[in-house]
């Protein structure tokens, strides 16, 4: 039985790296191509999306499923071998579904949703847009019937991106975490001149935030013998391999977060790309167990860890080094306060902790909209801005900064936006045990001893790929599975220490 296990690795191995190098065509055409590569580039993701789902879905592959599973099943749960086969098989069983011809529409559409997207974000012109979210709706609705036919339609697309999360389980979740944060958004309302960011506004040269993030990501363990950081319009990360994982980030030259914490986010999604066993590479363990716990190792990087006040004080000396006199009569403890400033925001990736799940509110609320048909394509902007007025009191004073910000509906990510709000409260979970684990987290961070925080994410997380559900992953990391307390409690003690209430 062995041998056929390994001929159904070797055929799995196949389609794998044929979808590597569909990734490498995705990266540059965010990266890198001239805009007037669009038409040949989605005609080349279409036909090489056509050649990967056929692969992948050849009758071989099922029928070696089928004579390995008991065999492999007999091995353990916990073993490689029942990891791989469980997989595999929902992985399979999946994609069986949908045909080759929408498969290759799909990619096709994405990639022209793409270049779209980027023209009329920088022409903040979401009409141009509108069409083309129009029929990636169309595509995931499509999709979701082909793959559950009769069943919620985004129920089944938000299990493509947290395996075993339905929007029963959901709701409650983001209720409870609106509940806690409610009453310490209003607080900090009554004493917002009490944290001020100035500091962190100006003119930046843009040459030295990015090496200034190269040297940051550099330091929390990303490693550049098997990555790349550069540049996009919006942050990504991409991982080839596990020894070719990419980053990109993007500069504000009046505004320096901006650089800083998008490196610090996707470096956490990197992290965890880059740290699953040699042994799952070309293998469907390689990648995350779900989008909420890869989120949970980004917003853990980014901010309970790049927005506490020991990483500050390991940060001020590199400010100081690469923007010369701009921070020398800056203390840590200003540093701290000024990027933790919370109030009302129109983008999403710039948000305070505070408000940021606000904004996925939002976007929740609109995605499940456009996916029931109760809201048109073409007035997003309308609903967006209502929303934002609703939320934030605020409305954007263009598309651009409204309905245009994000990337996700361009590629047809519908389902993915929950998973931002998921990863914060898992992110909050696990930082409460690192912390009763590693007494000296805040002294760790501080001399910038990052190693034993990332050598305990491997251990609990990163090492185990997509072997679990995310629920299951949780509850061998933490005890429980996934829950609001902890990320309140810590957005609780940190802003009314903030803010003084």
């Amino acid at each position: 039985m062995r041998k056929k296990f390994d001929e159904l690795r070797g055929l799995y191995e196949e389609a794998a790296a044929l979808g590597e190098a569909r990734a490498v065509l995705a990266w540059d055409q965010r990266v890198t191509m001239p805009p007037g590569g669009a038409p040949g580039r989605a005609r080349s993701m279409s036909a090489l999306s056509r050649v990967v789902h056929s692969k992948a879905t050849a009758p071989e592959i099922g029928r070696l499923i089928d004579e390995t599973w008991d065999w492999a099943q007999a091995e353990g749960p916990d073993s490689f071998e029942a990891a791989y086969l469980r997989v595999l098989k929902r992985d399979y069983d999946r994609a069986t579904k949908l045909p080759s011809a929408f498969v290759g529409e799909s990619a096709a559409a994405a990639s022209a949703a793409m270049s779209a997207w980027e023209a009329a974000k920088k022409n903040s012109d979401f009409s141009a847009f509108a069409p083309h979210l129009e029929k990636m709706v169309d595509i995931a609705r499509r999709q979701a019937e082909y793959l559950a036919p009769g069943k919620p339609h985004y129920d089944t697309l938000l299990d493509l991106y947290e395996p075993g999360m339905r929007r029963a389980g959901l709701d409650p979740l983001l209720g409870a975490l609106a509940d806690g944060l409610k009453p310490v958004a209003a607080a900090i309302a009554e004493r917002s001149a009490a944290v001020s960011d100035e500091l962190m506004r100006g003119d930046f040269d843009e040459r030295a935030q990015l090496a200034l993030a190269d040297e940051i990501v550099r330091e929390l363990g990303f490693d550049f013998s098997k990555g790349r950081q550069d540049r996009s319009m919006h942050p990504f990360t991409t991982g080839f391999s596990l020894s070719d994982v990419r980053i990109t980030t993007w500069t504000m030259r009046g505004w320096l977060p901006a650089s800083i914490y998008a490196s610090i986010h996707e470096c956490g999604h990197a992290l965890y790309a880059m740290g699953a066993p040699a042994e799952f590479e070309l293998t469907p363990l390689a990648d995350g167990a779900g989008l909420g716990v890869h989120e949970s190792q980004s917003r853990f990087w980014e901010n309970i860890v790049g927005r506490s006040r020991p990483f500050c004080e390991w940060l001020l000396p590199r400010l100081r080094k690469y923007f010369p006199g701009k921070f020398d009569r800056t203390s840590a403890e200003q540093l701290y306060s000024a990027v933790n400033k919370s109030g009302p925001s129109f983008i999403r990736v710039e948000a305070d902790e505070v408000t940021y799940d606000m904004h996925i509110a939002l976007r929740y609320r609109l995605e499940t909209a456009l996916i029931d048909g109760v809201l048109k394509a073409k007035d997003v902007p309308e609903a967006w801005n209502a929303g934002m007025k609703e939320y934030f009191g605020i409305v954007p004073g263009n598309d651009a900064e409204g309905a245009l910000q994000d990337v996700h509906w361009s590629q047809g990510t519908i389902g993915y936006f929950p998973t931002y709000s998921l990863g914060n409260l898992m992110a909050g979970q696990l930082a409460e045990k690192m912390r009763a684990d590693l007494p000296d987290m805040d002294g760790l961070i501080a001399r910038g001893e990052f190693q034993p925080v990332l050598a305990w994410l491997r251990e609990r997380i990163h090492r185990h790929g997509a072997m679990y559900f995310p629920a299951d992953l949780m509850k061998k990391a933490v005890g429980k599975g996934p829950e609001a307390g902890p990320y309140i409690a810590y957005i609780k003690k940190k802003y009314s220490a903030l803010y003084g209430f």
